[in-house]
Protein backbone atom coordinates (compact mmCIF):
# COMPACT_ATOMS: atom_id res chain seq x y z
CA UNK A 1 0.00 0.00 0.00
CA UNK A 2 1.39 3.25 -0.89
CA UNK A 3 1.23 5.83 1.61
CA UNK A 4 0.41 9.11 -0.52
CA UNK A 5 -3.54 8.42 -0.21
CA UNK A 6 -3.49 7.82 3.24
CA UNK A 7 -5.08 10.44 5.62
CA UNK A 8 -3.73 10.46 8.63
CA UNK A 9 -6.32 9.44 11.83
CA UNK A 10 -4.44 11.97 14.40
CA UNK A 11 -4.09 15.81 12.36
CA UNK A 12 -6.73 14.28 9.16
CA UNK A 13 -3.91 15.40 6.94
CA UNK A 14 -2.41 12.98 4.28
CA UNK A 15 0.10 11.34 5.45
CA UNK A 16 2.43 11.89 2.57
CA UNK A 17 2.98 15.99 3.46
CA UNK A 18 3.78 14.17 7.23
CA UNK A 19 1.93 16.89 9.25
CA UNK A 20 2.54 15.76 12.64
CA UNK A 21 4.91 13.04 14.42
CA UNK A 22 1.94 10.63 13.86
CA UNK A 23 1.84 10.63 10.12
CA UNK A 24 5.79 10.91 9.93
CA UNK A 25 6.48 7.83 11.67
CA UNK A 26 3.87 5.76 9.33
CA UNK A 27 5.38 7.69 6.52
CA UNK A 28 8.80 5.83 7.61
CA UNK A 29 6.95 2.63 8.32
CA UNK A 30 5.38 2.18 5.34
CA UNK A 31 8.76 3.83 3.06
CA UNK A 32 11.39 0.93 5.17
CA UNK A 33 8.05 -2.04 4.46
CA UNK A 34 7.97 -1.51 0.78
CA UNK A 35 11.55 -1.96 -0.21
CA UNK A 36 10.99 -4.97 -2.46
CA UNK A 37 12.00 -5.84 -6.27
CA UNK A 38 8.27 -5.67 -7.69
CA UNK A 39 7.01 -2.74 -5.16
CA UNK A 40 7.71 0.19 -7.44
CA UNK A 41 6.30 -1.75 -10.32
CA UNK A 42 2.51 -1.13 -11.87
CA UNK A 43 -0.23 -3.63 -11.59
CA UNK A 44 -0.12 -3.69 -15.38
CA UNK A 45 3.59 -4.42 -15.55
CA UNK A 46 3.37 -7.27 -13.13
CA UNK A 47 0.58 -8.87 -15.62
CA UNK A 48 2.77 -8.12 -18.68
CA UNK A 49 5.69 -9.67 -16.98
CA UNK A 50 3.42 -12.79 -16.14
CA UNK A 51 2.34 -12.93 -19.77
CA UNK A 52 5.51 -12.63 -21.39
CA UNK A 53 7.30 -15.64 -18.78
CA UNK A 54 4.27 -17.70 -19.67
CA UNK A 55 4.44 -17.17 -23.20
CA UNK A 56 8.28 -17.76 -23.01
CA UNK A 57 7.78 -21.49 -21.00
CA UNK A 58 5.71 -22.42 -23.85
CA UNK A 59 8.15 -21.90 -26.52
CA UNK A 60 11.02 -23.22 -25.06
CA UNK A 61 8.03 -26.35 -24.09
CA UNK A 62 7.54 -26.51 -27.69
CA UNK A 63 10.98 -26.30 -28.80
CA UNK A 64 12.50 -29.37 -26.24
Amino acid sequence: MTYDRLVCANCAAPVSEGRCAVCRASRERLQQQSGGIFAQLSPAVLVALMILLIALGVLLHQVA
